[in-house]
């Protein structure tokens, strides 16, 4: 059950679902690095699967998601390496702020954005290397989800309708994912047995969450996504 709804989260967001799956997993007493590597394991195939039925809703924007995974995956490492000589706790208080005001643009009432509508009319695409840099780095920094940072600043900066922009995060993150697992792999840092249990599940749950994307409003899953990301700077300040 964990798994699915982990996973209804992931593909309805379009996030990894990494900042419950690790804590889950530590919960039931993997170390931390342990936890980590299986958790990248289950959200390949997780975003696999939410992927996969964004691409049949036709929102995914391939070129933004070829992009992005292109200059995430080699931040993403950096970050894991700057990890251990920077002060985690002031980059994490950075990135809580960042939380917050990205939460507050999303709710607000007189966010247009690019438009909530079902088609996309202009991409800025000279945003989308910053976007998949910063989601890699702050990836391998803290540990999070890049879809976490991908979603709302594919809304704000690159100009994609929410809607795209979930579906879009979900395709650049199996790159990312499957990058980072296979590297926690050859490490010895997955334990295949947890993940084999928890994947059916977030499977199951990222498919339902990725098919309602198309049925609920684009102002509402806005508001559902700050209230998403307001929980998460919470959680990393406890």
């Amino acid at each position: 059950m964990i798994g699915v709804a982990i996973g209804f989260i992931a593909g309805l967001f379009g996030v990894g679902g990494g900042f419950l799956i690790v804590p889950a997993l530590t919960f039931a007493g993997l170390p931390l690095s342990i936890a980590i590597g299986t958790s990248l394991a289950c959200i390949t195939v997780g975003s696999m699967s939410s992927a996969a039925m964004h691409v049949r809703g036709g929102r995914v924007l391939y070129r933004v998601a070829l992009m992005t995974a292109a200059f995430s995956i080699p931040m993403a490492i950096a970050g894991s390496y700057l990890s251990t000589v920077i002060d985690e706790g002031v980059i994490r208080v950075l990135f809580v702020f960042l939380l917050l005001y990205l939460a507050y643009t999303f709710a607000r009432p007189n966010n247009e954005g690019s438009g909530d509508g079902d088609g996309v009319s202009e991409v800025k695409y000279r945003h989308v290397p910053f976007i998949g840099a910063f989601s890699g780095l702050a990836s391998g920094l803290l540990g999070v989800s890049g879809g976490i940072i991908n979603v709302p600043l594919f809304h704000e900066l690159a100009g994609i309708p929410v809607k795209y922009a979930v579906g879009t995060s979900s395709l650049a993150l199996f790159f990312t994912s499957l990058t980072a697992a296979y590297a926690h792999y050859t490490l010895g840092q997955v334990d295949i047995t947890t993940a084999a249990m928890i994947v059916p599940g977030l499977m199951a749950g990222s498919f339902v969450g990725a098919h309602l994307v198309s049925r609920i409003p684009a102002g509402g899953l806005k508001r559902a996504f700050a209230g998403l990301l307001v929980l998460t700077a919470v959680k990393m300040l406890v």
